[in-house]
């Protein structure tokens, strides 16, 4: 700036700043912002369809004054339902109904109006058509393994196989384009229907598979998940030394998805991995039936089987029998060989229903054991009924935990409608009903049967009982998860894991929930061995509960029938007209119960992301 002279006045500094502001918007011209759309989950499978349909209507009408009381709309061609009366015209009409008999004309009734009660008549009948909207399926993946070799086992591969995802689209004239997802967090991409992906050693806990299938509809199947583990066995594998063995290697796969060879139903529900040499003893399916004979003494069964007149003990004290009603040393002695018969009689629908559930076969029939000692007629007033010896506590875990099962159930009891709710959303009288008729259906006794047993009520509670125990560990998963935010087999061992659902089952998920939480509260694993000790007094009769099951001698074991020689249950039984002598065969195909927790509380907790 020259001497002398002015200084730029404000307006004129202004003006300046304004002039270069727009120099810059003009020179520079930003682009404008773009938004960027979120991800479109594709069409709905989803298609309306015109149906054409009658409606009927019904007009009720008084015989005495001609009257019409209401219209009912039907749409089938059959006089009204009583359902649909009431619906229409209230109990009071449908009441006045059901009590009116035929009119018939007589020397005394000579014209319509002497009729008494109501009659129907059809009024209009109304072609019409409605747009109804029906969802399509939608595009599954499957997941199987392929390359394994010719090793025997179930599991075992001779080399290291392939993970193969087959896509599968219901829909014709669609087909799968794209199968995508991760593998141990690495991305992956196939085109087509099958995906083949090479596998390699994992580690105990194994890793983690994503997929889902893109379709030519434009939409993608839901995201799935599985856990694979690949463990190499045997000296082959050491890297220092050439070694002859044959190669094996252990492959399991946790997935809902997986329709090869399946594992315990729970090991899916808490995805936790089998012990790679195999579960153990006590929760171990056989191939056959005969590895779940048993022999040992169960002297309240001896005393059952005195009791209904199958046995005769007469020449023994007492007639063979205690005063609470199990069998003395003579009747047991008398009743040994029938008494291993009974024990056995359940052995092949406890297998198919364990092949059908993913239920262990020897856990269901030692908790047999325990539980009732294969009598399912000892219960008080139909409290707990069964081999399991249900209570409407257990039939409580299972309408609540299994909703397949409830599902299946609720309609025998339940209008459709009402059991589309859920069994969570039902009101108090409805879950009541529910609870009252599961017990009853699992309840063996029959006064008029040969044996005092009604052997397709057996049947039915065997299936019923497995499908208790999978509600239990569907309640282990979520209190663990509850407290931890991590699923259960991510924090604990498959043999823990079920004995954490032994002792649900018998203390109750209020027990567990409380010993879990402490456990987690001070950073200790979630171990059998850890939890027990938190289990507070009323509790912890559950822990000899859990050990007696798991450590039940099986067949061929030393120590058996010195378990249940005192028998503690209350022993009520029918008296059915008494039989002499026990048939060469005894085969009630199954006898059964469910589960027992005695108490069920909504666990409502802050999970705990960074636990260990």
């Amino acid at each position: 700036m020259h001497m002398g002279a002015k200084p730029p006045t404000i307006k004129t500094v202004l003006s300046r700043i304004f002039l270069v502001c727009v120099f810059v918007l003009l020179v520079l011209k930003p682009v404008p912002a773009v938004s960027v759309p979120l991800p479109s989950e594709g069409p709905q499978r989803s298609v309306i369809l015109s149906m054409d349909y009658t409606i009927y209507e019904w007009w009720l009408l008084s015989w005495k004054t001609s009257q019409v009381l209401c219209q009912i709309y039907a749409e089938h061609e059959s006089w009204p339902d009583d359902s649909e009366v009431l619906y229409y015209c209230g109990s009071s009409i449908l009441s006045q109904w059901k009590k009116t008999s035929a009119c018939v004309f007589d020397d005394q009734i000579t014209n319509p109006q002497q009729c008494a009660g109501l009659y129907l008549h059809l009024a209009n009948v109304t072609p019409s058509s409605r747009k109804v909207e029906v969802k399509l399926p939608p595009a599954e993946v499957y997941i199987s393994v392929v390359g394994c070799g010719n090793a025997p086992g179930k599991n075992q591969c001779t080399s290291l196989p392939f993970l193969r995802l087959e896509a599968v689209e219901p829909l014709p004239n669609e087909q799968i384009i794209l199968i995508l997802g991760t593998l141990n967090g690495q991305p992956f991409t196939c085109p087509g229907n099958i995906c083949d992906l090479p596998l390699s050693p994992t580690g105990m806990n194994g890793v983690e598979v994503v997929f889902w299938a893109e379709s030519s509809y434009g939409d993608a199947s839901k995201k799935f998940n599985a856990q694979v583990r690949v463990i190499p066995w045997g000296d082959f594998a050491n890297p220092d030394a050439a070694s002859a063995d044959q190669p094996v290697y252990y492959v399991d796969v946790l997935s809902s998805q997986y329709h090869q060879e399946s594992l315990s139903s729970c090991s899916n529900i808490w995805q936790a991995f089998l012990p790679v040499d195999g579960a153990p003893t006590w929760l171990n399916t056989p191939s056959l039936s005969e590895n779940l004979v048993s022999m040992n003494e169960y002297y309240l069964l001896a005393g059952s089987l005195i009791k209904q007149g199958l046995v005769d003990a007469s020449a023994c004290q007492h007639g063979g029998l205690e005063s609470n009603g199990a069998a003395n040393v003579c009747g047991m002695e008398l009743a040994r060989p029938y008494v291993n018969e009974w024990q056995n009689s359940f052995n092949a629908e406890i297998l198919q229903v364990a092949n059908n559930t993913g239920v262990p076969a020897q856990l269901m029939k030692n908790i047999f054991s325990r539980e009732s000692q294969f009598w399912p007629g000892i219960y008080a007033s139909v409290r707990e009924a069964g081999l399991g010896q249900l209570t409407e506590l257990g039939a409580d875990a299972v309408l609540l935990w299994n909703p397949e099962f409830f599902t299946q159930f609720c309609p025998l009891v339940l209008s459709e409608e009402t059991c589309q709710r859920g069994f969570g959303n039902l009101d108090e009288a409805q879950q009541a009903m529910l609870r009252g008729a599961l017990v009853q259906k699992v309840n063996a006794s029959c006064p008029d049967c040969p044996v005092g047993i009604d052997l397709t009520q057996a049947n039915f509670s065997i299936s019923v009982f497995a499908r208790g125990l999978l509600a239990n560990c569907e309640q282990v998963n979520q209190i663990i998860y509850n407290a931890t935010g991590r699923s259960a087999g991510q924090l604990s061992t498959y043999e823990d894991l079920w004995k954490f659902t032994l002792l649900n089952y018998n203390a109750g998920s209020g027990c567990l929930s409380r010993a879990i939480r402490q456990t987690v509260t001070n950073q200790q694993p979630l171990t059998w061995a850890n939890v027990l000790q938190y289990l507070e007094p009323v509790c912890q009769a559950g822990i000899a509960y859990v050990d007696d099951i798991s450590n039940m001698p099986v067949s061929g074991e030393p120590g058996v029938g010195s378990l249940l020689a005192t028998p503690n249950p209350e022993v009520v039984l029918t008296t059915p007209t008494p039989v002499s002598t026990l048939r060469s065969t005894i085969t009630p195909t199954s006898i059964y119960p469910s589960p027992t927790p005695p108490e069920y509380p909504v666990i409502t907790s802050t999970p705990l992301p960074d636990y260990p």
